[in-house]
This record gives C-alpha cells, sequence and structure tokens, in this order.
C-alpha cells in the first residue's frame, strides 16, 4: 500500500490473521521407500506443468531477460562496474555473444598459418583437384602424375585435362571446396579455405545447439570452446578433405531439428491452454525440418556415409513428435483418435518430408554431371553410358537418369569392396580410445633445415582427437545411458541417436579399410555428451553452495585439463617442426607412431 504520509514508500500492513489462507497441504509420501526418503530431508521437486515440459524456459534473450538487470555480485567483488544500460544489453544478448565470441577464438586457431603445410597433404591430392576440375568442367577429370608438383612448386602450374576420372564420392563436398580455390587460387589456403570456414561456423553452432538443449548458454559456450580444442576436429577444419564438411550437415540438420522441435511444442503447448484436443494432423508449416531435410541431402551428397544420419533424424523426429503428443494427450476428449494412430501418422509425416527433401537435395548435387555432355569422351564419368548400351528393361527412363544409377552402382560396389591395406587403417572398436590415428603429413627434417636446431627433428599433421577429451567421452557416454535408460531424458537420447548414426554402421565393414579420421563425424555429438555430464558435475542451480563450488571445480578442471592436452599436442597438429625427442614425448601409445 501507498502511503503519501510515510514519504510515499511502499510498505506492507499486517494482515488480518483469520483472513490468510492456510497453506496447501501437499499429498504425503505413500510407499515405505518414500517415507523413509522424506524423513532423510529428500523432496521431490515440483513437477511442471504440461506446458512447462514442452516448453522450458531459455535461460536469457529478449524477452525473458528483463530490461534491467541487477550488477553483477562477482563483478563488483573484483572491483569491475559496467555501466547499467551496458550490463543490461550483455546479458540480454549473451546467448549471442557467448557463443560468437567462442567461435571466434575457434577462427583464430583453424585461420592462423593456414597455408602450412604448403603441400597436397593425404588425401588432399584427391579432392583439391577435382574441386578444381568439377569448377572449370562441371565434372572430375584425369590429372598427369606430376600434377601435385607442378601445384605446389615456386611457380605454380595447372595442369588441367578434360579426360573424365572415375570418383567414388558425390561431387557436394568438392564444389564447397572450389569456392574458396577460385577465392584463393589453387593453393593450400584455397583448398583449404571453405573448410576452416565450416569447421569455425559448426563451433559456433554446436554452442548455440548445446544452450538450446540445457537452457544455458554457459553450457552452450563450454561445448563450443571443447570442439573449437578437439584435435581431430581441429586438423580435419585445416585439411581438405570430406569428412569435416560432412560433420558439418549433420549438426546443422540436427540443430535446425532441434529448433523445429521447440517450435512446435510451443505451438502445441498454445493449445493445450486454449484447452482444444491433442487428435489434429497437421501440426503447422515447419521450414525448420524442410531445412534440416536439405541438410541431409547436402550431406550424402558429399559422402555417402551421411546416408544412415537421414534414418536417425527422422526416427528421432518421430519420437519428438510422439512425445509432445503423449504429454498433450493429457487434454484428450472422448472420441478422438486412439493415440497410437497419430503417432503413426508422426512417423510417417517425418519420413517424407525429410527422407524426401533430403532425397531431391541429393539428387541436384548431380546437376552438372547430369548437364555434361552425353557424347562419347566429352562429358563426365559414365555420363556416356546409356548411350551405349540402349538396350535393357529401363529403357522407359531418361538416359542421363540410366547412366547414374549405372554410375551409383560402380561406386558402390567400390566402396563396399575396399579391402586394399593401408598403413594407417584401424577398427572402429578403437576409435573411442583413439588407438590408431591417421598421419596426414611427415617429415624429418635435420640441423638447418625447417627451422630445426637439433640432430633431428619431427614435423608431422596428425589426425587425432584430445585425448583427454575423448576418453572423458566415454565416461560421459556411459552417464547419458544412464540418463537416457534410467530417468528418460530426451537429450541424452538425442545425443546418443546421433552418435549411433555416425559411429556404428562402421562396424558392418569389418574388412573394409577405414580410418579414423571418419569419427569427426560424431564428434560433436561426444562434445555433446562430456557437456551433459559438465552440468551434471555443477549441480543444479538450487543446489548448496559448498554443492556448486565443489562441482564447478570438478568441472572447471576438466576444461582446463583438457585445453591444456590440445595445447600440448598442437605441434603436431600443425605441422611444427620440434626436436624428436619432444615428438616421441607426444606419442603417448606406441600404435600412434
Amino acid at each position: 500500500m501507498d502511503h503519501p504520509e510515510r514519504g510515499g514508500v511502499t510498505v506492507l500492513e499486517p494482515a488480518d490473521p483469520a483472513a490468510v489462507p492456510a497453506p496447501r497441504a501437499e499429498p504425503g509420501p505413500t510407499s515405505r521407500w518414500a517415507r523413509a526418503l522424506a524423513g532423510a530431508g529428500y523432496r521431490a521437486p515440483r513437477r511442471a506443468s504440461a506446458a512447462e515440459q514442452l516448453v522450458p524456459r531459455m535461460p536469457d534473450g529478449p524477452g525473458v531477460t528483463p530490461a534491467v538487470v541487477e550488477p553483477s555480485p562477482l563483478l563488483a567483488r573484483i572491483g569491475v562496474r559496467l555501466p547499467d544500460p551496458l550490463w543490461s544489453w550483455l546479458c540480454r544478448w549473451a546467448g549471442w555473444l557467448g557463443p560468437l565470441a567462442v567461435a571466434l577464438f575457434a577462427g583464430v586457431l583453424r585461420f592462423t598459418n593456414l597455408g602450412s603445410p604448403h603441400a597436397l597433404i593425404f588425401d588432399e591430392t584427391y579432392y583439391a583437384k577435382d574441386a578444381y576440375a568439377l569448377w572449370h568442367l562441371g565434372y572430375e577429370s584425369s590429372w598427369p602424375d606430376d600434377a601435385n608438383g607442378l601445384i605446389t612448386a615456386p611457380n605454380p602450374a595447372v595442369p588441367l585435362q578434360h579426360q573424365a576420372a572415375f570418383v567414388v564420392h558425390p561431387p557436394v563436398g568438392k564444389w564447397i571446396i572450389a569456392l574458396g580455390e577460385q577465392l584463393y587460387g589453387m593453393s593450400p589456403l584455397g583448398w583449404r579455405f571453405m573448410v576452416a570456414v565450416l569447421g569455425t561456423l559448426s563451433v559456433l553452432m554446436l554452442a548455440r545447439i548445446g544452450r538450446r538443449m540445457f537452457r544455458s548458454t554457459l553450457l552452450g559456450c563450454v561445448a563450443g570452446l571443447l570442439l573449437s580444442v578437439d584435435g581431430l576436429h581441429f586438423v580435419l577444419s585445416r585439411t581438405a578433405i570430406l569428412d569435416l564438411l560432412v560433420m558439418f550437415w549433420f549438426l546443422a540438420a540436427f540443430g535446425l531439428l532441434l529448433v523445429d522441435r521447440d517450435r512446435t511444442r510451443a505451438r502445441i503447448a498454445e493449445r493445450i491452454e486454449q484447452g482444444l484436443p491433442a487428435d489434429w494432423w497437421h501440426l503447422g508449416w515447419r521450414p525448420y525440418r524442410l531445412a534440416a531435410g536439405v541438410c541431409l541431402g547436402l550431406m550424402t551428397g558429399t559422402k555417402w556415409s551421411g546416408a544412415p544420419a537421414i534414418l536417425a533424424l527422422v526416427l528421432l523426429a518421430a519420437f519428438w513428435d510422439s512425445s509432445a503428443r503423449r504429454l498433450a494427450a493429457v487434454r484428450r476428449v472422448p472420441g478422438s483418435l486412439p493415440l497410437v494412430v497419430r503417432q503413426l501418422w508422426d512417423f510417417c509425416w517425418s519420413g517424407l518430408s525429410i527422407g524426401l527433401v533430403a532425397g531431391a537435395t541429393y539428387l541436384a548435387g548431380w546437376t552438372s554431371w547430369i548437364l555434361s555432355s552425353p557424347e562419347p569422351g566429352k562429358g563426365g564419368y559414365l555420363r556416356d553410358w546409356a548411350a551405349q548400351h540402349p538396350g535393357g528393361s529401363w529403357t522407359w527412363m531418361p538416359d542421363w537418369a540410366r547412366s547414374l544409377w549405372h554410375y551409383h552402382h560402380e561406386i558402390w560396389h567400390f566402396n563396399v569392396n575396399l579391402t586394399s591395406p593401408h598403413t594407417y587403417q584401424s577398427n572402429p572398436w578403437s576409435w573411442l580410445l583413439l588407438g590408431r590415428p591417421v598421419s596426414f603429413f611427415y617429415e624429418s627434417p635435420k640441423n638447418g633445415q625447417s627451422g630445426c636446431t637439433t640432430a633431428e627433428c619431427a614435423r608431422e599433421v596428425l589426425a587425432i582427437g584430445t585425448p583427454l577429451l575423448w576418453w572423458a567421452g566415454i565416461v560421459a557416454l556411459v552417464y547419458c545411458l544412464y540418463r537416457w535408460v534410467m530417468r528418460r531424458d530426451w537429450r541424452a537420447g538425442a545425443i546418443l541417436c546421433a552418435l549411433a548414426a555416425g559411429y556404428l554402421p562402421w562396424f558392418n565393414y569389418q574388412a573394409r579399410t577405414i580410418f579414423l579420421f571418419y569419427a569427426v563425424c560424431f564428434v560433436p555429438f561426444l562434445v555433446l555428451a562430456v557437456t551433459m555430464m559438465i552440468g551434471a558435475m555443477l549441480g543444479r542451480a538450487d543446489a548448496s553452495p559448498d554443492r556448486r563450488l565443489a562441482g564447478g571445480t570438478g568441472a572447471g578442471l576438466l576444461v582446463v585439463a583438457v585445453m591444456w592436452n590440445f595445447l600440448y599436442f598442437y605441434p603436431i597438429y600443425t605441422g611444427q617442426t620440434i626436436p624428436m625427442d619432444d615428438w616421441r614425448a607426444r606419442m603417448w601409445l606406441d600404435t600412434w607412431i
């Protein structure tokens, strides 16, 4: 009440005890176990309403953060005082400023000295040249044996030929690499530029995805920071091969489906508040789901190893819709459709809306090959196959479609029968343990060569994850499995589903020649698992100060240890010249040599 006679200060008058309603009695524990826990001081958390479960509040942002935010006690304690408008603005936009700062850090790491080593390292010998030919001819062509030396010479030359070459991966990823070559020339900087751009953007995406999943800007930034200092992601972001691009489109599709999930559940929550039944068929216009289908098509159009992700994310999106309907069914009215019917519709519609868009996008990636000349020796590889084989039972199809189908048959036959031994091949059972990394580049300079100041030095680019991060990830995956099985935590289920889509299919090819760097596809989800474990270490926001201090100390030490581990291995991630003894000290396992 306002009392002008008291200086206009709002005070509370003593209330009549008889007018104060008694506190509502909470239902007591019913089982013996529940009564024992209650006797020990345990209080079950308040169960959120259906609307709150559907759409938990975001931690900050316009519409969530107050217009005026109280000054930070922590900053005040260290003597820092920001102007109130600036502090309020920083708090309101922390959900973007924090991830952007982490992405800037990742970008500086990735673009620093990007052109070194000045060579076509590992599979860059294929993709950098294929990208150049694709941009200029519309299809991949063959190259002379001395092409690498001519391209990287002091006075470089590009010996482009017009004879089509058989390549075993679709063209989308090479188009992306070619864009960098057009910006910065046929040079190491040119063919690595766009890969570094997408590697940096993937850090930003993961920070935003982590923020949305865990409803914490801090944990989102932790996820982005951990990805920025993962060695495998770092090395692949600085190398012009396709696997980093596969990871980028996979992560983008996952993030878009996550946004679609929140938008759709918010729409369902509105219907619940309006008292409407939960048996409607159409959940509204879903552009983010269609965009996810485009990303999955681009992922598969980069490398066929992305195909299992389409099935995994279709199922994941359908389960998310189904769980939302089950939660909304608390307001189900008599006469509405059975829940199982609506769930079946969700699975069918998810497959159609995502799968068809992904398929159309994949086909569009072959446009330049389709438009190349069907005359013998003038177009893409096997573009003239239908003209050379006019018979058969599929003559009703266009010639380009028959030729493309046959080309895909040849690609499939090559990929499933690739069993040539390789020094750095590995079995997927060893990937999480980092059993056998891949050396992309290695030299042994002597004293006075390449900056070597000792009797013998080493210079290597080793594709290996940051060991402490990956080994902590094994523990984190066990924690996520517990959260999913025992607590039905959808976040843990989503992480495990995406990681399984990028990892488990490789176990089907025990005899095939495969490498550890294929695992970069699921590295972001391994990082999300570690971030979820860190969130559990920090504890609930309403936990005691001692509990938060202990958890924050443990989580902080883990993050610092991962960052130290990355810095320790940094010389062999970037091909720096170091003494041979220092190189041997970093070979923690014999299988790393």
